[in-house]
């Protein structure tokens, strides 16, 4: 290690001034997180599903207290600047939400995420007005900390099938007037979504989640996309493997799977 939390910090402001577009992938832990700043990434993000996966949860099951931890060491385990999903900010109500992001920022990041699911399906957004507020005071307690970390609004709307594209862009320009350094909308999926994405946010960068076969890192730049982030499919291709490779062990007593496996020496170099 020899960047300092406020060297990476800066460096992660400076990655979304820049022109073109980064891969920003996400490790479910500090293995997988050197493992990929090996691959020379320019950043990392952590990923709720791959770490409650690896807790043995199901996603949005994982305490704030466990999270801050996680994230805590993804952030110290690499020169990597690391974008943390925090997920809804473990709180309902906004002065939650300050105390939250707080710690988030108290744990080293250089950018988090405050979403606007609500965690029940019935219901699934927080109302626009409350939404704005939650987010405000995310903005605060980074502009209190004096630390250079981006925020980053995050619509559920389309993921939670709430309203869709059109109630995710609303989302989205509110969230650009409440301090929001970047906008983000999970599941957009062709060209023209991107592009009305990127339209809304104006001036502010847009993050772009891929975890399917479709966009390539060009055409997304292409379409004016500053970041892109895989969510947890990493942490699923990982689970994949094993999956298959234990199954086949399980009900038909072989082997196969184990077949071309990297080596012992091709993993721990990546932590040298």
């Amino acid at each position: 290690m020899t960047l300092t939390t406020a060297q990476k910090r800066a460096r992660f402001a400076e990655l979304h001034r820049a022109p073109g577009c980064f891969v920003m992938p996400n490790p479910f832990d500090v293995g997988s997180a050197k493992y990929l700043a090996s691959l020379g990434f320019p950043a990392l993000a952590s990923t709720s599903a791959g770490m409650a996966f690896a807790a043995g949860l199901a996603d949005g099951a994982v305490t704030r207290s466990y999270t801050l931890k996680h994230i805590g060491e993804l952030a110290g385990a690499t020169d990597l600047p690391l974008n943390a999903d925090f997920e809804a900010g473990f709180a309902r109500d906004a002065e939650g939400v300050h105390e939250s992001a707080r710690l988030c920022v108290g744990a080293g990041v250089s950018g988090f995420s405050i979403e606007d699911y609500t965690g029940d399906p019935s219901a699934p957004l927080y109302g626009l007005s409350e939404a704005v507020d939650r987010l405000r005071a995310a903005r605060a307690a980074i502009n209190a900390s004096g630390e250079t970390v981006l925020l980053t609004a995050r619509s559920e709307a389309i993921l939670r099938q709430a309203g869709g594209l059109p109630e995710a862009l609303r989302r989205l320009a509110a969230y650009a007037e409440a301090g929001a350094d970047v906008l983000y909308t999970p599941l957009v999926r062709t060209p023209e979504e991107v592009a009305e994405v990127v339209r809304v946010a104006g001036k502010l960068p847009v993050n772009v989640l891929v975890g399917w076969p479709g966009f390539t890192r060009r055409q997304l730049e292409d379409l004016g996309v500053k970041r892109i982030s895989v969510g947890g499919s990493l942490a699923r291709a990982a689970w994949g493997g094993l999956i298959r490779a234990a199954t086949d062990i399980a009900e038909h007593g072989r082997f196969d799977a184990l077949a071309n496996l990297p080596t012992m020496n091709e993993i721990t170099r990546a932590f040298e």
